[in-house]
């Protein structure tokens, strides 16, 4: 009976052993990870995705390392060329070389705070140089100069710079109210321009309007004394040939007394006139005629003289 015991406790001393043993030969790496595996503290060779073997004992995984496109995020302050200082966000994304993997684990203690450092350098040599108005519009020229700084630094590290990229820049608080209140005195002032505008296009436009409406008029008052003309000359001759031995003097006398009363009367016809009336007698009307006629005339010669 105690033999069988002492068989068994060596039997599972023997399968602990096994199991030992091939815990530390067999070694799993995850897909897109390396693991470095050194021989006595001596780097030996880099185990890839899947089940690898090592030497028990003898051979360890040192670290292991992703292949994966990783991503910092590095806030920087700095100052502008016209004095203000601004806070730049710069997003460097990296990886691994795949045929670089000793220098990547190797070279670099800690890769973030060297690529932190590198894009502080490059970002405190790059906005100096701008005012603050062109850190906004260059940003694209900023993040490509610390692409271009970061690729060829690291380059010599195992590491390749996929893309540098400024997320976010972030003036002093107090810069960014006198910036929002220039912008809203210059929107202002751009609208008081336009109103200005549109006043004066209907100002002018106004002033168009009066002018035709005057030139309409008055063509349409030269229309009507020449139309009154063209009838009296056709009413003086009708009146002769229906009263034979009156003169153009006589018709004309009774065509000025008929509009004369035709006026009174039409002015008598409105309740809401205001009208002051002047004495008339109808004896004044040949005088009044004569008058007529005589400046008719007076102005007919000048206009003659004239021409």
């Amino acid at each position: 009976m105690t033999n069988q015991f002492n068989d068994l406790i060596v039997l599972l001393v023997i399968v602990g052993v096994i199991v030992f043993i091939l815990f530390n030969t067999l070694i799993t790496v995850s897909q897109q990870t390396v693991g470095v595996i050194e021989r006595l503290g001596k780097f030996v060779r880099v185990a890839r995705a899947g089940l690898n073997i090592k030497i028990p004992f003898i051979e360890t995984i040192s670290g292991r390392m992703s292949l994966r496109v990783l991503q910092l995020d590095v806030p920087v302050e700095t100052k502008t060329k016209d004095n203000v200082f601004v806070k730049v966000a710069v997003s460097v994304q990296y990886h691994v070389k795949n045929e670089a993997i000793y220098d990547a684990f190797y070279k670099l203690t800690n890769p973030n705070t060297q690529i932190t450092s590198f894009v502080f350098d490059v970002v405190r040599a790059q906005v100096p140089k701008m005012d603050l108005d062109d850190v906004f519009e260059k940003k694209d020229t900023i993040a490509q100069a610390v692409k271009e700084e970061l690729a060829e630094l690291m380059s010599n590290f195992g590491y390749d710079i996929v893309k540098a990229l400024v997320t976010d820049i972030d003036p002093d608080a107090k810069v960014k109210a006198a910036m929002n209140e220039i912008n809203e005195q210059r929107r202002l002032r751009m609208a008081a321009e336009q109103k200005g505008e549109a006043e004066k296009i209907i100002i002018v436009k106004r002033a168009e309007a009066d002018a035709a409406s005057l030139r309409l008029s008055g063509q349409g008052i030269a229309d009507q004394r020449r139309a009154i003309i063209e009838g009296l000359r056709e009413s003086v001759g009708q009146f002769q040939q229906s009263v034979p031995g009156t003169s153009p003097l006589d018709v004309m006398n009774l065509v000025l007394v008929t509009q004369y009363y035709d006026t009174l009367k039409e002015i008598g016809g409105n309740n809401k006139a205001t009208t002051l009336l002047l004495p008339s007698v109808p004896e004044g009307n040949n005088t009044f005629a004569s008058t007529l006629r005589d400046s008719m005339l007076t102005a007919q010669i000048a206009a003659d003289q004239n021409k």
